[in-house]
């Protein structure tokens, strides 16, 4: 299940971002959860929404961006 109802500056989570980021551009910081819930956001917007992954979903989504098969979505 994926939410983006919890504010992330309020996540007890310890907030990474990759070393290849620099202060310019759009980045999504990662943190963990108990049981292997991965929280992101947008690291321009720390006390905007959080979005929520089970530790397998996070997984996939991760491969998905790695091997460039995601498709657009219109509409």
């Amino acid at each position: 299940m994926t939410s983006a109802y919890l504010i992330a500056s309020d996540l007890p989570v310890a907030w990474r971002k990759s070393t290849d980021s620099n202060p310019n551009d759009d980045c999504v910081e990662c943190g963990a959860l108990a049981d292997g819930v991965i929280v992101t956001r947008d690291s321009k917007d720390p006390h905007g929404p959080a979005l929520v992954f089970a530790g397998p979903k996070f997984s996939a989504f991760t491969t998905a961006v790695g091997s460039d098969t995601l498709v657009p979505v219109v509409g």
